[in-house]
């Protein structure tokens, strides 16, 4: 089973695998990404991380609220997305 956790408050300059090597030497990553705005393909601060359910809650207390590139990150399991009205 894999969990998804949000990352926030990233560097603008964070790519996928620095996200992704951050969180495994905590556990395994499976997958990472970060979010980016569609219009100007800058990075939004934040992403994602697929992570195997075991590994989940000590990635959590490990990470969160600590600094990374002078920030200090948010770590927490992602919420399902909530479906907004179409433009």
């Amino acid at each position: 089973m894999a969990r998804t956790l949000y990352v926030g408050n990233l560097p603008w300059s964070t790519q996928a695998e620095e996200l992704a090597e951050i969180f495994s030497a905590y556990g395994e990553v499976l997958s990472s990404r970060i979010i980016v705005d569609r219009q100007t393909g800058r990075s939004r601060g934040f992403g994602f991380v697929e992570v195997r359910d075991e590994d989940a809650e000590a990635m959590i207390r490990a990470l969160n609220g600590a600094e990374y590139g002078g920030r200090v990150l948010v770590v927490n399991e992602a919420r399902e997305r909530q479906s907004r009205p179409r433009r």
